[in-house]
């Protein structure tokens, strides 16, 4: 019986979950000699939210970050989160676009890509995983877990089945929310075992309802073999369950894991501070901290759940949060019963706020939710009701093609745009993900370089013979 192998996600899910991404890499850097000494399968570094923060909060390079941490972790396997045809972003992308996305994470330092696509579409993880293939890089297809109607354990063994089929090495059941019950967990787990037998399974759950320890026992119990956890400092809540508890809950048994217990404690320690001053500047909250049933009801994952409440607050209108939940469960139902991740989960959270706001349904449509509706971000897991439809895209009829196959080549597009700001090869694709945010970012760096060179300058100054 093979040993319990884990994922560490504290330098990525487990700081974005409780602490908005803030981690910087400054702080990440005296403890990464630890962490490498651990014995993990993989640690999470890359992608989800974290592109995004670097730039438009942290003031950093997500890029030099990559680099910094590969020099750093020299013995361990990285892992990125990778969002499909929408790379590190919120929307479609050209393919080549995402073809050079994947290649720069490889040519950084990453082994394994982690890939998802909100909708469980196939066709928007074809760029992605053949480009990781070439790079030679191991695929884990996420297949993103919800519950409605539709998503029975047929439809998720059929979608792995489809991701298999494309060249993903790994299946990972991605429960973003923490909706996955024990039972649920090991009846999926069990199908999934007897259709791709010598398949690797993972479990990524997070413990918002405090079903986690549960689930991922039931599911190792019957053949998850990889499991993502995160230190116990940024462990629980709306994180995932803590790496020092599952690997106590597994000791004694065969599938204990092998880790270093005197490095895991050691790193313990240094995010324990870390987290103590979070806490005290307001970036860890105590709501993010306890169980949270009702994320069984609405299924909105914590990150979503933040930007909707703060567009809750800046409106006035945190009395009607109740409303707006039970709109959430309304307006997905209306697209298709699509699953609540990046990007749809935002997509779909903000028509259902616009909908309670403007006391009537869909009297405003958001661009984004008629994209949604009109295929753009690929296929609804069931078909919305041709009147609904007809209601949001008028006499326009959705698309059945893969969105990204009516989008042209961007490459030099970006290359030429980023010229003036240019300092290395990743900036283009900075630019094509976050364009505002990313010219914002490259004209800060060169205003530091800037004030560097001069500071330079003054302090070595060059006389006149």
């Amino acid at each position: 019986m093979p040993k319990l192998k884990l994922t560490e996600t504290i330098l990525r899910d487990g700081q974005q979950s409780l602490a908005m991404t803030r981690m910087t890499t400054e702080e990440m850097v005296p403890i990464l000699p630890t962490l490498d000494r651990v014995g993990y399968h993989s640690l999470e570094v890359f992608g989800g939210a974290t592109f995004d923060v670097c730039l438009r909060y942290l003031n950093e390079d997500p890029w030099h970050r990559l680099r910094v941490l590969r020099a750093n972790l020299p013995s361990s396997q990285l892992q990125m989160l990778f969002r499909g045809q929408s790379a590190f972003g919120y929307r479609h992308y050209p393919d080549d676009i995402v073809q050079s996305t994947v290649q720069r994470a490889a040519a950084g330092g990453i082994d394994i890509m982690r890939v998802y696509d909100a909708l469980n579409d196939y066709r928007n993880l074809e760029t992605a995983i053949a480009t990781a293939k070439r790079e030679r890089l191991t695929v884990s297809a996420a297949i993103c877990y919800t519950e409605s109607p539709v998503h029975t354990t047929e439809y998720f063994v059929n979608v792995a089945k489809e991701y298999i089929n494309l060249g993903a090495d790994a299946i990972c059941i991605k429960d973003a929310s923490g909706i996955l019950r024990p039972y649920e967990a090991y009846q999926l787990v069990k199908a999934l075992r007897a259709e791709l037998p010598s398949v690797q399974l993972q479990l990524h759950t997070h413990t918002t309802a405090g079903l986690a320890a549960m689930t991922v026992l039931k599911a190792v119990e019957i053949g998850v073999e990889y499991v993502d956890t995160a230190l116990s400092p940024f462990a629980e809540g709306s994180s995932l369950p803590a790496t020092e508890a599952m690997t106590s809950a597994f000791a004694n048994t065969p599938y204990a894991p092998t880790l270093d217990g005197t490095a895991l404690e050691e790193a313990a320690l240094y995010f324990s501070q870390i987290r103590t001053r979070y806490i005290k500047e307001g970036l860890i909250s105590p709501d993010i901290l306890r169980a949270n049933p009702e994320v069984c009801v609405h299924q909105m994952p914590t990150g979503t759940y933040s930007q909707l409440f703060e567009q809750v607050c800046r409106m006035d209108a945190t009395d009607r949060l109740p409303e707006i939940y039970e709109e959430i469960c309304r307006v997905r139902a209306d697209a298709g019963y699509a699953s609540l991740v990046t990007p749809i989960a935002q997509v779909i959270g903000t028509q259902a706020l616009r909908n309670v706001l403007d006391g009537e349904r869909y009297k405003t449509v958001t661009p984004d939710f008629r994209a949604l509706i009109g295929g753009s971000y690929g296929r609804l897991p069931a078909p919305a009701e041709p009147i609904f439809v007809k209601q949001i895209l008028g006499d326009e009829l959705p698309i059945s093609y893969r969105p990204a196959d009516k989008l042209l080549g961007a490459v030099e597009k970006y290359r030429n745009l980023v010229a003036p700001y240019a300092e290395q090869d990743e900036d283009f694709l900075t630019l094509a993900m976050f364009e505002d945010v990313a010219k914002h970012y490259f004209e800060e760096r060169k205003r530091q370089k800037y004030h560097l060179d001069f500071a330079a300058s003054k302090a070595f100054p060059v006389h006149p013979i």
